[in-house]
């Protein structure tokens, strides 16, 4: 590969005399490249390779059978039959684990309530009256951090005071059919179970 010399100017990238007083104070050689339309067309010859392609698929490469791919895909079926439902049960017991925590939450507002007011919100007041002053004396709320939560079902929890059929007060949760009674994610979720 040829090259052509030229000198420079630093800086500028003018050549001596291009510039004023005729000689470059700083000058530098470069070598500058030959252009490729003079390269002999070997070059590219050389550049790239051949690769030779790849014969059929031999008789002892074959792949798998359509019986091995039923097999395999009814085996992953049976698993997720037995394993996800014992999974997806889990979801109602956290959720049943939760609204028992809320609940027992909700309790130590409504009793923080009682020492400064000296009685529980009855029935009217509601839940409320731990975020809201009802206008009564000696209110020191709001007695919780947040609004009060909606039970994990998304249905507002059930207060009943003074009294409560179960103790002084009745806090609970219907549970995920949001009607009294039930078995399992249905179960209502109760404070007075918790006492």
């Amino acid at each position: 590969m040829g090259t052509d010399t030229q000198i420079i100017e630093q800086g500028t990238g003018a050549r001596p005399g291009e510039c004023e007083g005729g000689v470059a104070p700083f000058a530098r050689t470069i070598d500058t490249p030959e252009p490729r339309r003079n390269r002999p067309g070997r070059f590219f010859a050389h550049a790239i390779r051949v690769v030779p392609m790849r014969s059929p698929i031999r008789q002892n490469q074959a792949g798998f059978t359509l019986i091995e791919l039923l097999v395999v895909i009814i085996v992953l079926g049976l698993l997720v039959g037995l394993v996800g439902p014992r999974l997806f049960g889990r979801v109602g017991q956290s959720k049943q684990a939760a609204a028992r925590a809320q609940i027992e939450l909700l309790g130590a507002g409504l009793d923080q309530y009682r020492l400064d007011i000296g009685k529980y919100p009855d029935g009217s007041q509601g839940l409320d009256a731990l975020q809201r002053n009802p206008n009564v004396p000696n209110w020191n709320g709001p007695y919780l951090k947040k609004d009060v939560p909606k039970d994990p079902w998304g249905n507002p929890y059930r207060y009943r005071c003074c009294p409560g059929q179960f103790g002084e007060y009745d806090l609970w949760s219907e549970g995920g059919d949001g009607a009294p009674g039930g078995e399992g994610e249905n179960a209502d979720v109760t404070s007075w179970s918790q006492r």
